[in-house]
């Protein structure tokens, strides 16, 4: 494996844990790196490179990080958007893994970038669901701000330094786990 295929493969996981947090926004992101000539894609997702598509998902960008913003409507979104995210993970991996035959690609598409996405946002549907319950939905639009900055964050970081992407989302891995195992600790001693 060369070191093209390594970067090609860190970026399609960063930008698949981005999914998690947006499911447009890192296929926009990726759509302006491959039409500046940044990250050249497999040929099947040339398309991703043309400006229609950068315009369609500067839209739907801009929609979904705005519908976001509204409580209880944030909600409704996680329950589509997490096949969505698992769905746009598998995409973006599989657009950008180079040089890998076909059952490696959507090996790896769909486990490392359909699970990373759909983990990511997964953990963020139950931690809305969780803030609207206890804050009544007042704390929705701050959770999306922080979610909406993950998503750029993490989507930058992919195409700029895609290892260090990688890193972080192992760091986010991690924290994740901690915390899911934490309050499973939590829940088990409440019930005892």
């Amino acid at each position: 494996m060369n070191f093209d295929t390594v970067i090609s493969i860190a970026l399609g996981i960063g930008l698949a844990a981005s999914s998690g947090f947006r499911v447009f926004l890192p296929l926009f992101a990726l759509s302006m790196a491959a039409y500046s000539g940044m990250w050249p894609l497999n040929e099947n997702w040339q398309w991703l490179g043309s400006g229609h598509a950068l315009i369609i998902l500067g839209i739907a960008s801009i929609t979904e990080a705005l519908a976001y913003l509204i409580p209880f409507v944030d909600n409704l979104l996680d329950t589509i958007a997490v096949p969505l995210a698992a769905v746009a993970g598998t995409a973006v991996m599989a657009s950008t893994a180079a040089d890998l035959s076909p059952a490696v690609t959507w090996t790896l598409a769909v486990i490392a970038g359909g699970g990373a996405a759909a983990t990511v946002k997964s953990t963020n549907a139950v931690t809305r669901v969780v803030g609207t319950a206890t804050t009544g939905g007042l704390a929705n639009p701050i959770f999306s701000i922080l979610e909406t900055g993950a998503a750029v964050v993490m989507s930058v970081l992919s195409i700029f330094v895609p290892v260090l992407a990688v890193l972080l989302v192992m760091l986010l891995a991690v924290w994740f786990y901690r915390k899911y195992a934490r309050l499973r600790r939590k829940k088990l001693q409440n019930n005892v």
